[in-house]
């Protein structure tokens, strides 16, 4: 029975309830209730249960019983274990998708920053350069000087790099295995 599997296999790794839970990131009264057949795990919880005790499905739900009941529940169980890979395999291709928009908005920024930093390099080599040529312009009062600057990456290039390379490395931490 599944509740019994799930309770001898925890026992065997030397795990208890709460640090079974805290692996599953559910409650440590979700595990009492398996244990005590009061509830059952849903597919991708029963996978990460399998993985958790480094077992298979098919050993968690084993029911050892009349020969006749015996094969419909490893029918069953093999259907479920098919199912379960499915969904795995579904979740782990959502992940990877997930991974690579995080990756390409990472690079974004990193272009993005790259490129106020070559504005800003520019404009230092610019002031440098007028400072050693320097002619004077004016009337009367005195004279005037003259800056002349592209706007086209100073802000608003900086800001998206910033938030563009944040949310590329939050995202990349949340979706690794």
């Amino acid at each position: 029975m599944l509740s019994e599997n799930i309770k001898n296999q925890r026992k065997a790794k030397g795990l208890s309830q709460e640090e079974l839970a805290v692996r599953l990131n559910v409650v440590r009264q979700t595990i009492s209730k398996w244990e005590k057949g009061l509830s059952v795990p849903d597919a991708e919880l029963l996978i990460r249960l399998a993985e958790a005790l480094d077992t298979t499905v098919s050993q968690l739900l084993d029911r050892t019983t009349e020969p006749a009941e015996h094969s419909e529940l490893d029918a069953i169980a093999a259907k479920l274990e098919v199912l379960n890979s499915q969904f795995a395999a579904q979740r782990e291709q959502r992940r990877k998708a997930w991974r690579l928009c995080f990756l390409v908005l990472g690079i974004l920024g990193i272009v993005l920053l790259g490129a106020r930093l070559v504005s800003f390099c520019w404009t230092l080599w610019v002031m440098g350069q007028m400072n050693g040529s320097a002619s004077v312009i004016g009337g009367s009062d005195g004279s005037t000087g003259i800056f002349i600057t592209g706007k086209l990456f100073d802000s608003a290039g900086l800001i998206l790099g910033v938030v563009f390379a944040v949310i590329a490395a939050v995202g990349l931490y949340q979706t690794k295995r």
